[in-house]
Parts: structure tokens; sequence; C-alpha cells
């Protein structure tokens, strides 16, 4: 029964103890929440200045110390660092400030949770400083005056067949807006470092060597430049690849990629001019015997340059391995050194005879009426080509309007037809009574050519 009284005791006492601990820990709690109603917390900065523990009128001071001693150190990104103080700026502690706003407001019940988080507070209009002083000592800044050194984005070298990345450069080119907002910033917030480059003070490059856009353009520079295209000029070629492609290639800045049309237009008009033979000069061996130069003319092969630039253009853009003809505007029959072949006409002007062979034989000739050199009217020399043919044709023009039943044009208007009205052919005849240009032939000449021509057949016309 004593023990049991004992024991009753004692676990009044333990409680009793209990209690009298846990309102003792709470009234110091209270007393220290009480001192913070005047003081700020621990780990209170304002505007970057530590006032931990301060009461108003001691942080007034503080203030005022801060601003005649305040440097703000910037960190450039070559490794140099230059300082503003606030001397340079005129810097002022405002003492018509909010701090004692700041200091009611913090929870004085919170004190325990300063001693583990910061309470940083910035008060604004708590500095002020001279704008044009400030001004003045930022364009005077070192970094804004020094060699300057553009950035880069990342650049791409093409090399035996492919592209390198070339690495991009971070240059020291200040973005001056950034820079007066960043040092503004820094010196009011009571800052007493600024690194430029953590502050996006500087120009920097936009694409770099781990962009994803980099890649993407890497592979199209890639595909473009793998492209080969072999060029069949009869017995000879021409091949092209990216050795040449390259030079075509640009990057923008964007990491766009353009093929130039006008390069590679230029590059088709070297094939044209090299292989193009409209015109050409040719060696003609005549049904004389006689070897003449034929020279003029619209007989030949001629490449249309504006679509076959554009067929080249659309096979690197699928980076095409190709063997191919060029997109021609015209075609002879063979290509070759002796582009005439064996079937053509030939139009002998001074002897005034027309021969027409076919595969190499001799269909038919006989005597024809050219042009009238006299009245300005000669027939066109060079090597042409049938136009068309058109049976019972009505040929017109100034002065004049005929009927035949076998036209042949080879360039433009003029051609080789009948001649009803005509009694004899060749001789002298072109010189005082010839034809606007045509080439009159008798009835069974000009039949006989007609069932046998084809269209693109040349007409050779000369003179000795």
């Amino acid at each position: 029964m004593r023990d049991g009284k004992i024991k009753i005791l004692s676990k009044r006492g333990v409680t009793g103890n209990t209690i009298i601990a846990i309102a003792f820990i709470i009234l110091v709690y209270l007393l220290i929440s009480l001192y913070f109603k005047n003081h700020f917390l621990i780990n209170t900065t304002i505007n970057g200045v530590n006032v931990s523990l301060k009461a108003e009128d001691d942080v007034n001071q503080i203030m005022k110390n801060h601003v005649k001693s305040y440097r703000l150190q910037l960190i450039e990104r070559n490794g140099e660092t230059e300082e503003i103080t606030g001397r340079d700026v005129e810097l002022e502690y405002n003492e018509k400030n909010n701090i004692s706003e700041i200091l009611q407001r913090q929870n004085s019940l919170k004190w325990i949770a300063s001693l583990l988080k910061d309470q940083k507070v910035y008060a604004n209009g708590l500095f002020t400083y001279n704008k044009n002083a400030l001004e003045n000592k930022i364009d005077g800044l070192h970094c804004l005056n020094n060699n300057r050194i553009e950035s880069r984005n990342v650049d791409f070298k093409y090399s035996n067949g492919s592209y390198e990345l070339v690495e991009e450069v971070y240059g020291n080119e200040i973005r001056k807006d950034h820079l007066n907002t960043a040092i503004r910033s820094g010196i009011l917030r009571g800052e007493t470092k600024l690194d430029l480059n953590e502050k996006l003070c500087y120009e920097n490059p936009e694409y770099t060597l781990n962009s994803a856009k980099t890649l993407r353009t890497r592979e199209l520079l890639n595909k473009y430049v793998s492209t080969n295209i072999t060029y069949v000029f009869g017995s000879q070629k021409e091949k092209l690849d990216g050795d040449t492609i390259n030079e075509w290639l640009s990057v923008d800045g964007n990491l766009d990629v353009e093929i130039s049309k006008t390069a590679a237009g230029n590059y088709v008009k070297g094939l044209s001019k090299k292989y193009d033979t409209v015109g050409i000069a040719r060696n003609f061996r005549t049904s004389v015997g006689k070897v003449i130069e034929v020279k003029g003319g619209l007989y030949g092969w001629k490449i249309n340059r504006s679509a076959e630039t554009e067929a080249l253009l659309e096979n690197i853009n699928h980076g095409q391995v190709i063997v191919r003809e060029p997109v021609y505007a015209q075609k002879a029959l063979p290509r070759g050194e002796n582009e005439i072949g064996n079937t053509y006409v030939e139009i002998n002007i001074t002897r005034q005879h027309l021969w027409f062979y076919k595969d190499g034989r001799l269909i038919t000739h006989g005597p024809v009426v050219t042009g009238n050199p006299n009245r300005g009217n000669s027939t066109v020399v060079g090597t042409y080509m049938l136009n068309y043919k058109q049976k019972d044709a009505v040929l017109s023009g100034p002065g004049y309007r005929a009927a035949v039943k076998y036209w042949m044009p080879f360039y433009g208007n003029m051609g080789v037809h009948d001649a009803s009205w005509r009694y004899s052919f060749g001789g002298e005849i072109y010189k005082r009574n010839g034809t606007h240009g045509c080439v009159n032939a008798p009835l069974y000449l000009a039949k006989t050519i007609f069932e046998h021509i084809e269209e693109g057949i040349p007409f050779v016309c000369y003179e000795e």
C-alpha cells in the first residue's frame, strides 16, 4: 500500500517537472520573440547588407557605412575584373526609407526558422545614385572598349567528301543594355560581385556543337555533297560531285542551308558552252568532192539551261547518284565529230543544186532556185534541220501568195518547196529572178524529198 502511494507521488513529480520545463522553454521562446520585435532576425540581409540581430537605429548606421565602402566587382569572360565604387556613382543611403516597415512585417515568432533559412529582403528606394555618373563610369569600362572578338556560331568545314564541325566562338562583345541593367540592379541590391557571363551580358553564339539543329544541318550538308552526277555527251563524260557542289552551299545565321541557284546555273552554262554545237563551224565534204567549212545555222545540240538547272538542283536536294544526259532544248541526230551524219539535204547555193542523202545513199538530186541576193533575200547559209513537213500548203508574204504541194521549212518561213510557176531551175536564175529566201525545186525533186525525209534531218546550205 505504501509502495503504491510512493509510485503515485513519483509520477506526479515527473509530470510536474515536465510541465515546468515546457513552460520555461515557452517563456524563453517568447522572450526571444519579444527581442525580435525590435531586432532583425538571424541571417537577415536587406539589399545585400547583413542586419542580423540589429535594431533599426543600428541598421541606419550600417547602411551609411555600406554606401561609403561599397564596391561592385565585375567579373569578365577573359578573367579580367573591373570595379565600380559607391563614390564613382555618388551612391547614397536614403534615410527616408521603409526599414521600420520591414522590421514590423517580420514575424518575430518565427525567429527559430531564421537559424536555418536566409532572410533576404529587397527594399525599393533604399539606395540612390547619380545616373549620369554611372553612365560615364559604364562607358569607360575596359570591357566595352577593348579589342572586340565577335561570337560565332558553330561552323561547317568541307573536307574529303563530308563536313566537319568547327567549334563555336565565344567572343567578348558586350550587350550594353544587359550590362546597364545588371549593374544598376546589382548596385541597388547591394551585390558585391557581378559575373557578366552569368548575367548574359555577352553576345553569345546561338548555335553550338551541342545544338540539335547543328546535327540536322550537318546531315543535310552531307546529303547534298553525296550527290554524284555523271553527264553523258556521246562518248564524252563530265562528272559532278561534292568537291564542286560544296562550293555552292551556304549556311545562314539560323543554320539553314541554301544551294546557290546562281552557282548551279553557271555550272550548267559552262556545260552548255563546252558541249552545245548549234552554229559551230563544221568541215563538210560536198557532193562535188570539196571539203568546206560550214558555220552558223540552228542545227546541233543545245542544253535547256533553265530546265537543266532545275533538274540539277533537284538531284542535289535528293543526294542522288545518277548517270544521265542533260535536259536538251534541241538535239542533233548523232553526237560526235560528224553530227550531220549520213542523212541530210545538201544545198549548194553557188551551183544552185540540191542533193538528198539517206543512210549514205543518194536518194535524189537536181537544180534549184534560191533567194535573190540582189534584193537582199539570199538563202541563209549554215546547218539547219527540217522543222516539219506539210502537204498542200499556201505560202504568203509581202507581195506574194503561192500554193505548193510539198512544203519543208528549215529556218522560220524559209524552206524547200515545189514551184509550179517555174519552167527552169539552176544556173544564174536566182540572181535576177530568185526567191524571197526559199529553195524552189522541181516537182519531182520536192516530191521525192518529201516522201523520204523526217523532222530533224539536217539541211546544209553553203556557198563555195
